[in-house]
Formats: structure tokens, sequence, C-alpha cells
């Protein structure tokens, strides 16, 4: 079966409250959305975050970026098997900026791409995107069949008295881990995490975010006097620029050191172990370059001993919650897992399916065809505007 045409939507998804990190603020988030249609209508969806603080990519990028691949003369390929549909993926090719050492910019877009090709395929072979990760040789190390998974809850920076709620919540609802927005501005973080071990009670994961707040030459100074509060880890605590100095942290502190605006794809991934420069990896298959590129770093981080959480970014809609629970439920040894907020963040939800985990952080694996999600069509005509369609011939 042929791809017959491809649709990019501009997405614009209003969040319930804003969301405040070390780097960033957002009451709303703009993503990109791709339909790809099988020459028998079978339709699947595919979505992606471009994050210009993290990968240099921006939404009028994507859509240019797309515009100038020739996509049409990459998607023709007849896929009869996973096999097919794994290899035409891999096989696309996206123009670069000539600057792009790192090789992660137009991440977001193969990710929205990837993924509406592998639901439609999915609904075809009538099996779930999970069972993509059975059939992609290079994920035979990691691969697993989790039937329950477990998401943790985060804790944003906001005002004090909303952070005390938020806590509330999360320990009302049973979550096991949570992860703590950390480094802004003339905010005692001391007392803060004093505060929220207090309110989180004894027994909670609890872990760090700074979003790359702290210079090197501070970051220690920063993360040890919050260490008595058990801290699992600290992600992301100095830019990318200064990310070798962590290797001298990891040495100088007993606390476990992820990576995540420097963890965008293979090459990211290589320097990090060649220079010691991490104990976890933060993937997110947005930010990371899509299904089949994430379980590539989690292999890599497996093979070299290290560990990795699945990551989201906030905002999301249910595409990418349905796309990283088939990640979960078929990928062994993730030690964290985010996303699938949906309920909680989205003024309104994209899909007809519900993704939203349920007490204590638990969710089942999806088992419906393809990504699982039906996309509303009243709720595509008020969140999306279409920007272009390509025939593929």
């Amino acid at each position: 079966m042929q791809i017959r045409e491809l649709t990019i939507y501009r997405l614009r998804l209003p969040l319930k409250r804003k969301i405040r990190h070390a780097s960033h603020s957002r009451s709303d988030s703009e993503n990109i959305l791709l339909s790809c249609k099988l020459a028998d209508g079978t339709t699947g969806w595919g979505e992606g975050v471009p994050r210009e603080y993290v990968t240099g990519e921006s939404i009028s990028g994507a859509i240019e970026q797309l515009a100038e691949a020739a996509i049409s003369e990459q998607l023709q390929a007849d896929c009869g098997s996973w096999l097919d549909a794994i290899s035409m993926c891999l096989d696309v090719r996206l123009p670069h900026p000539v600057d792009d050492s790192r090789g992660c910019h137009g991440n977001a877009l193969r990710c929205a791409l990837e993924l509406s090709v592998l639901d439609a395929y999915g609904q075809l072979f009538n099996e779930p995107i999970s069972a993509v990760t059975r059939h992609y040789t290079a994920a035979a190390p990691i691969l697993a069949t989790n039937p329950n998974v477990r998401y943790s809850g985060v804790i944003t920076a906001e005002t004090s008295m909303r952070e005390r709620l938020s806590a509330a919540k999360i320990r009302i609802y049973g979550f096991a881990h949570c992860k703590i927005k950390v480094g802004m501005h003339d905010v005692d973080e001391h007392r803060r995490l004093a505060s929220f071990r207090r309110w989180l009670g004894q027994r909670i994961d609890l872990r760090l975010d700074a979003n790359e707040a702290w210079r090197a030459g501070e970051a220690r100074k920063r993360i040890e006097p919050l260490l008595p509060f058990r801290i699992s880890s600290v992600e992301q605590p100095v830019p990318h620029d200064e990310v070798a100095s962590l290797a001298e942290i990891r040495r100088e502190l007993p606390v476990l050191i992820m990576l995540d605006e420097s963890l965008t794809g293979e090459h990211d991934a290589h320097c990090a172990i060649r220079d010691q420069t991490c104990d976890l990896f933060n993937i997110r298959l947005s930010k990371c370059g899509g299904f089949l590129a994430s379980l590539r770093l989690a292999a890599l981080a497996n093979q070299a001993g290290l560990g990795y959480q699945l990551g989201c970014h906030p905002g999301e809609s249910g595409i990418l919650s349905a796309a990283g629970r088939h990640f979960a439920s078929s990928v062994a040894n993730i030690v964290y897992l985010e996303g699938s907020y949906d309920r909680h963040i989205l003024r309104e939800q994209l899909t007809a399916e519900d993704v939203t985990f349920n007490y204590g952080g638990r969710a089942r694996a999806i088992e419906r065809r393809g990504l699982g999600t039906t996309v509303v069509p009243e709720a595509l005509a008020r969140l999306a505007t279409r920007c272009q369609t390509y025939q593929i011939n």
C-alpha cells in the first residue's frame, strides 16, 4: 500500500495554566501536526513540538523545511510490512542548515512525519505502533513487553501557594516519582526543597530539573546543599555549551546527572558517552527525532551502561502522548516516565480518546491499532490551521 497524501498543520493548544521553568514560560503550545493518507483512505497522524531554545527549530521553519524536502519523491514505497514502512522512514532526508553540527535541526518535523506514517501503516497492518520496536533490529537489546507503565508527576516554578497545592495533588494522587523545576532567579532553593520534601513525604522519589539555569562554575554549590533532601538526579544543570563540566561534577557529587537539552540525537549521545558527562539520557520523541531515533538512543544508553527516561514536552496532544505510551510499553528499563498529562494540562483535547494516566500515574499499554487515537474533526478545525497538502504520486 502506498501513501497518497500528506498534510501539515500548524497546531495551537491552549494550556490550563502557565508553565514556567528556568529557560522559558508558556501559556499555550505551538506544535506541528501531520496527516498521512494511504491509497485506501486510511489516515495516520503525527505530532512534533519545535522548540528554538532546544533544537533551534520553529513552527514556520518546520513548515518551510518540509516544503524544501521534495517529500512526495521520498514517500513512494509500496509498503506491505513493518520492515517496509520502517525502511521508508529511515530513508527520509530533510534539508539542514549548514551550521547544524549536532544534526538535530528538523527533529520535530521528522517525529511528526514518522509518527503519521507509522500510525497509518499500523492501522493497515492491524497492529499497535509498539510493534515497531519488535521489528526494528536496532531496538532488539531493549525490547520488552510492559502491559502497565507508571508516569511521574512534575512541579513547575510557581507561586508558593500554587506549589503547595501542586504538591498536595501529587501526594493525594499517589505518585511514586516527582520532578521539580529549579534554577529560577532569586529563589531560596534549599528552603523550597525542604518544603517539598515535607509536603510530598519521605517515600516519594524526588529529582530536579534546572533547564540549563546554572553556569559551570556555580553548579556544584547550587546542587550540593540540596542533596540532604535525597535527590535522585539533577537534569541539565548547565547550558549545553558548558556540558563538558558535568564530567567533573559527576565525580564530585553523589547524585545522578541527566542530560536533556544536551541530548538531542546520536551525535550528542556519542559525545556524552565519550566524555562521561551523564548517568541518564532524557529521551523525548519530538526533541530526539521520532520513535525510531529514540529507540536507537535508548539502545546506545543501554550499551554504554547508562540509564534513560522517556520525557515529554509540556503541551503535547493525545497523539504524542499515545506515541510515548507505545514506546514505554515496548522498551525495557526506563528509569522515569513523563507524559500523558493531557487532561491535567490542556484546555481542549485534540483526540477522542483520553490518554491521560490514572491514579498514581499508572496507565495500561495501548493495544488499539496504530497510535490508537482518533483526531476529532471539530477540535482540529478550532485548534489547527492547514498549511500545505502534498500529493504523493
